[in-house]
This record gives C-alpha cells, sequence and structure tokens, in this order.
C-alpha cells in the first residue's frame, strides 16, 4: 500500500506549484525581446544596445524579435498575449505607451495588459526653426508667431507623433495659431523645414542633431527639465518659462501583465546595473538618450502620467484618430 500510494503521488511532486518545477533558475532558456518597430533606426539600436549587456548580467541570451507595423500596436498585442514566465519582453516606448493611447482606440490596454520592468532612458526634444527665420530664442519665435498669424507653419512626424502633440502643447500654452503640416516620418518633415516650406517643428534631439550640426536648422530649446549633456549651453523650455514642460522620447522595458514579482525584480535590479555602466551612456548617445534608472512601481506610475498628460491634451485640442 505504501509503495502503491507513493507512485500515485508522485506525478503531484512533478507538477504541484511550488515545487519541481519552480525550482529552475531564472532564467533558464533565451529571452525573446520585442521591438515594435523594423530592424534597423534609432529603437532598434537602443534595443540591441541593452539587450547584449542586460543578457551579460542574467548569463542568459536576448533574441531581438523586430515587430513594425500598426504603430506599436501588433508588437504589443504579441506581447499582451504572451505568458507570463518572463521570457517575452518588449521595448516599450512615448508611442505605445503614451500618445497612442491618448489619440486612438487600441486593441490593448498599456496599464492593464502589461508589466512594468523598468524605464531605460529618453531623448528630449527640440524646438528648432529654419535658419532664415529672424528669430534667435524661444521669446523671438513666440513674438514672431503673434506678429504672423496663420502664416507659420510646422511640419510633424504624423498626426498623433510627439512631434505634433509636443507642438500642440507648446500652442497651446503660448495661445497662439500655427498650421500644422503632418508628414510620413520624421526625415521628409525635415527636408520641407530645411527647404522653407515650413518654419518650425518639435523633432527628438537625435534626429535633430546633423541637421544643427550643420546650420541648417536652427535649435531655440530643449523639452526636459535639465539641459542635455551635448548641448549644455541651449536652455530648456522649463528655464524659458514653461514649466514642467518635459515632454520626450522615452524607451523602457515592459512584459505581459502577471510576470510573478521575484522575476520582475530580478530583471530591475539586472536592468539597473545595465544602465549605470558608463560604456552604455556612451553607447546611447549616439541617439542622444540619457539612461534613466526607475523601479518598476516608479516605471508604471510614469506611463500612467504620461498617457494623462497626452490624453488631456488630445481632448483640448480636439485630436482623436482611428486606430
Amino acid at each position: 500500500m505504501k509503495r502503491r500510494n507513493l507512485l500515485q503521488a508522485a506525478p503531484a511532486l512533478v507538477y504541484a506549484p511550488g515545487l519541481v518545477l519552480a525550482q529552475a533558475a531564472y532564467p533558464s532558456k533565451p529571452i525573446r525581446y520585442i521591438v515594435p518597430v523594423s530592424a534597423g533606426g534609432g529603437s532598434d539600436t537602443v534595443g540591441r544596445t541593452v539587450t547584449e549587456r542586460w543578457g551579460n548580467q542574467l548569463k542568459q541570451s536576448f533574441i531581438v524579435d523586430n515587430q513594425g507595423g500598426g504603430g506599436g500596436v501588433i508588437a504589443c498585442q504579441a506581447t499582451a498575449r504572451a505568458a507570463p514566465d518572463g521570457y517575452t519582453l518588449m521595448q516599450g516606448y512615448v508611442a505605445t505607451h503614451g500618445t497612442s493611447p491618448a489619440t486612438r482606440k487600441l486593441p490593448y490596454d498599456p496599464i492593464k495588459d502589461f508589466t512594468a520592468i523598468g524605464m531605460i532612458g529618453a531623448t528630449p526634444n527640440v524646438l528648432v526653426v529654419n535658419s532664415a527665420l529672424p528669430v534667435k530664442n524661444v521669446k523671438e519665435f513666440i513674438d514672431y508667431v503673434k506678429k504672423n498669424p496663420g502664416k507659420v507653419s510646422y511640419g510633424s512626424a504624423g498626426q498623433g507623433s510627439l512631434t505634433h502633440l509636443t507642438m500642440e502643447l507648446f500652442k497651446q500654452q503660448i495661445d497662439s495659431f500655427m498650421v500644422h503640416i503632418p508628414y510620413r516620418g520624421i526625415a521628409p518633415a525635415f527636408t520641407d523645414l530645411i527647404g522653407g516650406q515650413t518654419q518650425a517643428m518639435f523633432p527628438g534631439l537625435a534626429a535633430a542633431l546633423p541637421h544643427i550640426r550643420s546650420g541648417r536648422v536652427r535649435p531655440l530649446a530643449l523639452t526636459g527639465l535639465t539641459r542635455h549633456s551635448q548641448f549644455k549651453d541651449l536652455p530648456t523650455l522649463d528655464e524659458s518659462g514653461f514649466k514642467g514642460f518635459d515632454a520626450q522620447q522615452w524607451y523602457g522595458v515592459v512584459g505581459p501583465a502577471g510576470i510573478p514579482a521575484p522575476i520582475v525584480k530580478q530583471l530591475s535590479e539586472t536592468l539597473a546595473l545595465v544602465l549605470k555602466a558608463p560604456d552604455l551612456r556612451e553607447k546611447l548617445s549616439v541617439e542622444a538618450i540619457e539612461p534613466q534608472v526607475m523601479s518598476p512601481e516608479r516605471f508604471a506610475a510614469f506611463i500612467k502620467t504620461d498617457i494623462a498628460r497626452w490624453t488631456k491634451l488630445a481632448k483640448d485640442r480636439k485630436i482623436e484618430l482611428d486606430s
């Protein structure tokens, strides 16, 4: 009887939660890291740079899975539907967990469907103008806009993009009108800004750097609450009288909802070690990104705040786009 009872109990020992299966050390296999853009470009570079070093910390490899399309919707759905075991993570960013939820009806909940792991870093947006425009600072630009009602236009990377919403926030705060010209991406928007078809724009600093350095556009101020290490002489909008104007292009890590707390803690702590390394700061400086360490709780709160900020602006400015 004792032998038979032991044999009957054997399957339970194998499958019982908290026993044999739970003893496997995490991570015991490669981690899938979904990047919601096609291979190449800034966001992909960030993901590959971070995961290479993160894998060294975890003693396990990351497999970068580029899932572009749908403005990040495809990647978000794949992540939200994955098993919450820590083996599927995604590089969330300001579009997937900020501006898109504020302006579109999405097939995912940016809060409930995800587990926040931590921030990677952020790069500010920069107010730039055509180099021929007779303005040298933010005050002169505002005066110019007010003296030329309806004659100043600005470009963006598209309806609902961060470049669009940041300028709408600026317009709201200066209580003036500028014509919005949306483009299919930031490159054609720069072409027309440099050519004088538009007069201003609020691109991310990384995209603006080559044009600023060539003198083809003039920077007036940065978003964010502190000056950027690569442009220490360029003031922030916060310094220029726009208190709290900190719209930024940010990147972070999320996973499907329900990842066990010990795994979240391990991922967060090892990610923090990666972000604190001097060589990573140097690598990310190519994209003008300043690393930012955040606990899972703080990062989750950051996402909620960012969505609330852009949702309020979209409602105030009547910006609502199709999903």
